[in-house]
């Protein structure tokens, strides 16, 4: 019976839906998991990059997340790692061919953040957690929320760090030249990887106020 009930769980079930959108705000990966910070300081000078190493992740998270559910019940436990990087790997070289291809410029910008996908701590934790013990569906829910929880970051702190860094925004100025005629200045710290970490901890701070069940008692 259960089983039954089981194989017609609708698509977009409460359950499954938790899966998407959790990562979202309560079990954000970066901001209460504590992963993926070493790219947020890296790449969030721009919005720009941060966009597109948040989208490459979120491929990457999602369909890794959606092989290993489906080979899950044909793996032997004792090679389960080394097959995970196989699949991450070649995920992650699709990307970063995919982005040289179309998106040279930010490519070059990216530099090895690309390839250091490999190593994100989201990527094989969502897979050791999750997608080994869930079917396809639900595992490809999860590695999009999950790769979409850390892209929403990074993209909030690249967003905050080139307009006040550059006065700009996707490369285009935005605050008007009289603004520095009038005295304005863009603030230079915003460009140094420190600041990108204290804008973590703002958002952090943030957010734990807000959430009464992720404040430590």
């Amino acid at each position: 019976m259960s089983k039954n009930k089981e194989e017609k769980e609708p698509l977009f079930s409460a359950k499954n839906m938790a899966s998407l959108t959790n990562p979202f705000n309560k079990n954000n990966p970066v901001l209460v998991q504590i992963l993926g910070i070493c790219s947020a300081l890296a790449v969030t000078v721009q919005l720009k990059p941060a966009v597109v190493m948040a989208l490459s992740v979120t491929v990457v998270t999602a369909f890794s997340n959606l092989i290993m559910s489906l080979m899950r019940n044909s793996i032997p436990a004792r090679i389960r790692i080394i097959v995970q990087l196989v699949v991450i790997a070649t995920l992650v070289i699709l990307v970063d061919q995919f982005l040289k291809a179309f998106v040279y410029d930010v490519s070059v910008q990216l530099s090895v953040y690309v390839g250091l996908i490999i190593t994100n701590c989201i990527i094989m934790g969502r897979v050791e957690a999750f997608a080994l013990a869930n079917k396809p569906w639900p595992s490809l829910l999860d590695g999009i929320g999950n790769g979409l929880g850390y892209g929403m970051i990074l993209v909030i702190i690249g967003f905050v760090r080139e307009l006040f860094g550059s006065g700009c925004l996707w490369g285009y100025k935005v605050i008007p030249e009289w603004c520095y005629e009038h005295g304005y200045v863009n603030n230079g710290l915003m460009l140094f990887p420190p600041m990108a970490l204290i804008l973590v901890g703002f958002i952090i701070w943030i957010q734990r106020s807000r959430n009464k069940d992720l404040q430590e008692k």
